[in-house]
Order: structure tokens, then sequence, then C-alpha cells
């Protein structure tokens, strides 16, 4: 944290002390558990090069009402733009990712009924969202990476004849899965509001495709059932498909998660099969 980050979380929580160091090291941003008196906080605080501090506080600010009206996303306390800082309320519970909840579809079900919630306050049409998104996956593939020149020769040629119709955009969340799902008595809420961005529906069913839904139908199942429908159009579905293997595995080549990068390359291979 910087010295202005440091004075504003002390002008705010005086005294107040961390419990646990929650960062994950890869994306910038410091997250702290702490605890001042009876009451527990998170605190994130971006540096230099951060981008998503900005997306969170829109989405406290704009989004998350339907949520934190019933106690299933984290409000915000205090916030400070220019400094990238903010802190909500604690939200008490464990990550659905590596609980046994992970593989259960009621928890799934629950998800799905809370991003249709979401999904459903707000709705916008945009002419151009399709060609913006595009040039982002030409401009991934423009970056180091280890997509062999072949599949990267099919994947260029693929992005640029694509049709860019009009795109219906909602409040997304852009990271839905259980590493971002809390489950505590048997309730699912959602944490972790850094990739927060309008965009089609569908695009918040791309890391669940990837993972969970692949080993388990029974899973996407569920998740329908709770969303209510399932809004992806088979053509659009497939240029996201691909727009997300793209990103995971030029990302993944870039922070050194090799793991990460392999689960790119394998979704990259699913997609131009399908």
């Amino acid at each position: 944290m910087t010295p202005r980050q440091r004075a504003l979380l002390e002008e705010w929580l005086p005294g107040a002390e961390v419990v646990a160091d929650l960062s994950w090291g890869l994306a910038g941003t410091t997250v702290l558990h702490v605890r001042r008196g009876e009451e527990s906080y998170v605190v994130k605080a971006g540096g230099d090069s951060d981008h998503h501090i900005a997306r969170e506080l829109r989405a406290h600010r704009e989004w998350l009402r339907p949520w934190t009206e019933i106690d299933r996303a984290p409000v915000l306390v205090h916030a400070d733009d220019e400094a990238k800082l903010l802190v909500t309320r604690f939200l008490p519970g464990e990550l659905v990712e590596g609980h046994p909840s992970e593989g259960e579809p009621w928890a799934y079900r629950e998800a799905g009924h809370l991003l249709a919630v979401f999904h459903a306050q707000l709705a916008v049409e945009d002419a151009t969202y399709e060609a913006r998104a595009n040039e982002k996956t030409l401009a991934w593939l423009s970056k180091p990476h280890r997509i062999d020149a072949h599949t990267e020769a099919r994947l260029r040629d693929g992005v640029t004849s694509w049709p860019t119709p009009p795109a219906t955009l909602v409040p997304t969340h852009g990271d839905w899965q259980p590493r971002n799902w809390l489950v505590h008595e048997g309730v699912v809420s959602v944490i972790d509001f850094g990739r927060a961005d309008l965009r089609p529906a569908w695009t918040d069913f791309s890391r669940l495709a990837a993972r969970q839904f692949l080993a388990d139908r029974a899973l996407e199942e569920a998740f329908l059932e709770g969303y209510g429908d399932d809004p992806r159009d088979p053509d659009a579905w497939r240029r996201e498909r691909i727009r997300e293997a793209v990103a995971t595995a030029v990302w993944a080549h870039q922070v050194g998660d090799e793991a990460f990068e392999e689960q790119g390359h394998r979704m990259i291979a699913d997609a131009l099969t399908d």
C-alpha cells in the first residue's frame, strides 16, 4: 500500500488490525481482512497499473443493490477513487471453490438466480460491442504468447470474418465462478467486482462453461434452472468462447500461470473444434 492509502485507511479505520492478507499476488491489488473493535472489513488497494478498483467502485455504486439489499454482497463503506482504495463490510463465509458445495447443484442453482437478478436490473443496446470485442481479441494475439502459428492464423482469420451485430448489454460480474462465491450457513454470496462492466449476459457463463459445466452437466442444468433461461445464442456464444480462450491463454502466459495457460490452450482447441 502507498503512504496515501495507509493514511486514508488510518483516517477511516483508526487502529484497525490486519486479520489476514487475502491478496492473490497476480493482479497488483492488495486485499486485506481487517478488524476494528467488533467490526470486520475488507480493504482493497490498487497499485499504479491497477484498473480493477475503478470497475469495482462502479459496481458498488451502480449495480450491487439487488445483492446488498439481501446481504448477498459486501456493502461499500469508504472509497477514494484517486487513491485506488476502498473498504467494504466483511462478508462471512468460505470460498465455494475447493469447498464441498463446489460440486453441489444447489449452489449453482442459487448462483444462477443471483446472476439473473443482477442481469435483469438494466439493459442497453450497443451497436459497437462486437467490433470492440473483436479488436480486443486481435490485440491479445499481438502480445507474447505460446499459441502455435497455425492456430493463431486460424484465430485471426476467424475473428476478422465475424459479423458485428448490435448487442444487448447488462451489468455483468466478469469473473462469475466458484472462486468469487462464498457459502455461509447454506447461502451463496458474491465477492470481487474488479471485472464488472456492461456486457452481453452470456459472457458471465464463460468461466463456468470452461470448467464446472464441462465436468458435470448437472451443475449447468441447476445453474440454468436458477437463472431461468439460457441467453446463449449459438453463434455469439462460439465467438465469446474463442475470445475468452485467447484472453485466458495470453494473460496466463504473461503472468506465468502455467496451469491457467494450459486451460486457455484447451479452451481454444475445444472452441475451434465445435
